[in-house]
Formats: structure tokens, C-alpha cells, sequence
């Protein structure tokens, strides 16, 4: 009895969405391991780095500030937030231009932490993604699809 393909690949690596699934979950399994040594997630290491590039702006830093930059959901936003808070990385100051926020700033131990995890984290993309023959041009392209899924979901109708 002959199997039916029901997939339009002859081979599993002919498929781009479960290319870029192994390519991922290789990338973060490496990256939480060396996140580990710093005692952060990755999602904590994301939306502590997103929090102390938007002050480096010289931004009032808010939530929703954070959530927007790092493309993550506002309540997700805020329990990592307050995960950060609980382990000292991060504080909450009243916010001068809206009463209902709160302005995020790292505590000076976050910056310490942030910083030795950001150099980690950059020589492990740095090291993970030489093997592409063009990082550059392939960076390129994330962002256009990016900058298209964001597109497209502006011009989505809400449920």
C-alpha cells in the first residue's frame, strides 16, 4: 500500500517554517544555558535589555514601552517586570506624565548584570550566526518581515 505525502516537500529541510523551528530551538536552548550563569530567562533578559535601551534614549520608560519594543504582550510585560523587581534588577518610580504608569529604571545591580549578560549574549550570536555566509543580508530580511507582519496586522480587523 502506497503512503500518501500529504506535504508539499519531498524533504523535511525543504520546508523554510521547519528550517527556521530547528534553527530556533538550537539558538535558545544555547541561549538559556547561558543566560542560566546570569539567573535570567530569556524572556527576563529581553525586557531588562528593551528597559535600559529605551533609558539610554532618555525615554520615561513605561510597561508599555518596553512591550511595544520588545514585541511581547503588555501582561506578560508586567509580570516580568515584576519578577525583575523581585530579584533587585529593576525599580518602579511614579511616572511624571501618566499617573496610572510607572517609570522602569535598573537598579545598579541590573545594569552589572545586564551588562555581563549582553556581552554573553552578543558573542553567542556572534559565534552562532558566522556560519551564515552573509549575516548582514539575512538580518536584512528578518526585518523586512518583520516590518511586513507589523503591516499586515495594522491593517487587520480586530475579532
Amino acid at each position: 500500500m502506497k503512503k500518501e505525502n500529504i506535504f508539499q516537500f519531498q524533504e523535511a529541510d525543504d520546508s523554510i517554517g521547519f528550517l527556521l523551528w530547528r534553527v530556533h530551538n538550537a539558538w535558545q536552548r544555547e541561549l538559556r544555558r547561558q543566560l542560566k550563569k546570569f539567573n535570567l530567562t530569556h524572556t527576563q533578559f529581553v525586557i531588562l535589555a528593551c528597559a535600559h535601551w529605551l533609558n539610554q534614549q532618555d525615554e520615561e520608560v513605561s510597561q508599555v514601552k518596553i512591550a511595544r519594543l520588545a514585541k511581547t504582550d503588555t501582561m506578560l510585560t508586567s509580570n516580568v517586570l515584576r519578577a525583575l523587581e523581585k530579584k533587585r534588577l529593576i525599580r518602579r518610580k511614579e511616572h511624571s506624565k501618566d499617573s496610572r504608569a510607572k517609570k522602569i529604571l535598573l537598579t545598579k545591580a541590573g545594569i552589572k548584570r545586564l551588562k555581563k549578560a549582553v556581552n554573553k549574549v552578543e558573542n553567542f550570536d556572534r559565534e552562532f550566526f558566522s556560519h551564515l555566509t552573509n549575516s548582514r543580508q539575512f538580518k536584512t530580511e528578518l526585518s523586512k518581515l518583520l516590518k511586513a507582519l507589523a503591516t499586515e496586522q495594522l491593517d487587520q480587523d480586530p475579532d
